[in-house]
């Protein structure tokens, strides 16, 4: 039985120290920096043979993710350490078959961890707390059906649209980074850590957010730290008995410099993980509340008046590669109601960003803001509050458009509250 539970501890240091991976943290370091690069792509190559040789997760894996965590690569890489976490530990529980390694290593692992979900919690709990990680639905995306949406896009504009909702979540994150910064209130600052990142699990679940493996991780370290302590927990919770302080995160440091470098320490993660992050956030925040002074009014905008190579021509209703409308958004992002595949096409929609030109009096268009080429150019003339025209080749066709905003007036965008509701809406 000893045997075994050595067996587990030491699996589980090899699982987390290989997921967590704390020395890329150093990767600032020049020297140091080469190692990192050279230890992650032979961990990659691994990967790849693991996925050839037994996983077959995907024929080809994906490396590339464009903001998910669930790509191919990611998930044959968390297969590939449970795999190696295994091996080891087995070899390692040979090897040392009489030594009992926890005491040594436990207060080790438990600090990793600890910091490592203090970590994760103030960086994204800052980004919530300024309501920066689910934006407000845009126009674009409340003029778009209900029913086209994603599972997914359908959460983050629900969380979005509350920005005291996100805000409250953003200050529970943080709550938990700062109970665990101290060994007193660790108890609590993991219960409340479940709490939260087992809600944030299941959100990713329930609506398929394509962050499900590394919000399952944190909840496992979460587990992993409760469990290591759970003789506490269940005397104080279950069996409603007296028990001891929990000495798990002591440890008696018998050198000057020792106990210096562990406050050194303390502090430079405080800077580094807590102001750091505070800090982009904030920037963020900044970058977010600046008004923008574009010469194309943000809205809705109809059709009113359409040439194609001077030709006047109707709006097709059931033509979907025929640009319906047009929506000028908030930070240089719009879309069309059009499957015309010059755009990004999703949810119904061809979404684009565009850059106006006051002075050449052009507006061009782009897929996405960081691209650095064009779809095409088009002059604009605005010739009131209302009124635009665009014109300008686009493939090999001259086009001019005469476009009308609109004052649809979106009641989601309201924000409405109510404390007296005589009937449901």
């Amino acid at each position: 039985m000893k045997q075994f539970k050595n067996t587990i501890f030491r699996f589980f240091f090899i699982y987390f120290l290989l997921t967590i991976a704390p020395w890329t943290l150093l990767s600032f370091i020049p020297g140091i920096s080469n190692l990192i690069d050279w230890y992650t792509k032979a961990f990659q190559w691994l990967v790849f043979r693991c996925n050839d040789w037994f996983l077959h997760v995907k024929n080809t894996l994906n490396l590339e993710g464009y903001g998910s965590g669930d790509t191919s690569y990611a998930w044959a890489e968390f297969y590939t350490i449970l795999i190696i976490s295994v091996v080891l530990a087995l070899f390692w529980t040979f090897i040392k078959r009489k030594r009992n390694d926890a005491p040594a290593l436990s207060y080790w692992l438990l600090t990793l961890i600890r910091y490592n979900i203090a970590m994760v919690a103030f960086s994204y709990g800052f980004i919530k707390l300024f309501a920066l990680q689910m934006p407000f639905p845009s126009l674009s995306q409340l003029a778009t059906p209900l029913g086209d949406f994603l599972p997914m896009r359908l959460c983050w504009m629900h969380i979005g649209y509350s920005v005291p909702y996100q805000t409250f979540s953003g200050v529970m994150e943080i709550i938990v980074g700062v109970l665990l910064l101290y060994r007193r209130t660790i108890p609590l600052g993991l219960l409340v850590g479940l709490g939260v990142f087992i809600n944030v699990f299941v959100l990713n679940l329930s609506y398929d957010i394509p962050v499900k493996l590394f919000s399952m991780q944190l909840m496992i370290g979460c587990l992993f730290l409760v469990v290591w302590d759970s003789k506490y927990y269940l005397d104080i919770f279950v069996l409603n008995k007296t028990t001891t302080p929990i000495s798990s995160y002591n440890f008696i440091y018998t050198k000057k410099w020792q106990r210096m470098g562990r406050y050194v320490l303390k502090v430079v993660f405080i800077i580094a993980g807590v102001g750091l992050s505070f800090y982009q956030a904030w920037g963020w925040y900044q970058e977010d509340q600046i008004v923008e002074k574009s010469p194309i009014k943000q809205g809705v905008y109809s059709i009113k008046t359409f040439k194609k190579n001077n030709q006047l021509l109707p709006i097709v209703a059931n033509d979907t590669l025929v640009w319906k409308d047009f929506i000028f958004d908030k930070g240089g992002n719009g879309s069309i109601t059009t499957r015309d595949t010059l755009f990004d096409v999703k949810y119904g929609r061809g979404y684009f960003a565009y850059t106006a030109d006051k002075q050449k009096q052009t507006i061009a268009f782009k897929t996405t803001p960081a691209d650095s080429t064009t779809l095409f150019v088009m002059n604009y003339k605005v010739i009131d509050s209302k009124t635009i025209q665009l014109q300008g080749k686009v493939k090999k066709d001259t086009l001019f458009y005469e476009l009308l905003r609109n004052e649809k007036q979106f009641p989601l965008a309201e924000r409405q509250f109510h404390w007296i509701s005589e009937a449901n809406r």
